[in-house]
């Protein structure tokens, strides 16, 4: 699968929130995922699949309810990819909140090696 066919599939997957098939299928055993900070359940860096998938599964443990999410359209450049994600989401015992990211991939070998959120 190119770039392009990886950024497509990926927002797909994402906007029907099937994170852990997303992440199973197009990441790199070594990829590794960098958020803009660290907090007190998520590290700034995560390497390896296993690791980002346990990450997900931390995430959507989290969520009470979401009430909406939207994934733009990708932005392909050579290896690398980005789109944007906007979520309308309430977490276990937190207010009702709005997030939104800009997602960064690079691609190597037909696999997502690094994904990073701004």
């Amino acid at each position: 699968m190119n770039t392009a066919a990886i950024a497509r599939r990926l927002v797909d997957l994402c906007r029907q929130q099937h994170w852990e098939k997303a992440q199973r299928e197009l990441y790199a055993t070594d990829a590794v995922s960098i958020e803009p900070e660290e907090t007190p359940t998520t590290p700034k860096e995560t390497r390896g699949l296993e690791n980002i998938v346990n990450k997900g599964r931390q995430f959507v443990a989290m969520v009470e309810t979401m009430h909406a999410l939207e994934v733009s359209e990708p932005l392909v450049a050579g290896q690398t990819f980005a789109c944007t994600m906007s979520l309308d989401v309430t977490f276990k015992g937190q207010p009702r909140m709005q997030m939104a990211e800009l997602c960064v991939y690079v691609v190597k070998d037909g696999r997502i090696v690094s994904e990073q959120f701004h």
